[in-house]
């Protein structure tokens, strides 16, 4: 499986990373959005890219998503909008968040959404 997320988001996907692998899947975070880009085209068909970002329009997590899906892999949106490039890009979106709030608390309040639905989906064996 692998991750895409960057920013405040990428605290998500380190938090899912650690979760998955500790279940013993096989998880990819790439350090940065090149390598994550190459790793996105290098997916083989039956594989999951994992793409979790707020606004769901960060262009390099879009951007590994739209490869991810053009090598064959199944990619899974984390995001707060269901309209976004992000959700464009994606096999299935997972929409945690609700309406803004004061500027700056909707980005603490999506990565507590966020991360609960990495939890919920742990606690439901959906990781395995």
């Amino acid at each position: 499986m692998l991750f895409a997320a960057t920013g405040l988001s990428g605290a998500v996907a380190v938090d899912a990373a650690y979760r998955l692998r500790a279940l013993g899947l096989p998880v990819d975070l790439p350090p940065d959005p090149l390598t994550a880009h190459l790793a996105a085209e290098l997916l083989p068909e039956p594989s999951v890219c994992l793409a979790i970002s707020h606004s769901g329009a960060t262009r390099s997590t879009v951007d590994t998503a739209r490869r991810a899906r053009a090598a064959g892999a199944r990619v899974v949106a984390i995001t707060s909008y269901a309209s976004s490039p992000l959700a464009e890009e994606s096999t299935w979106v997972l929409v945690g968040g609700g309406q803004d709030l004061v500027f700056g608390m909707e980005a603490v309040a999506s990565r507590l959404a966020h991360l609960t639905i990495i939890f919920a989906a742990r606690c439901t064996g959906a990781g395995r």
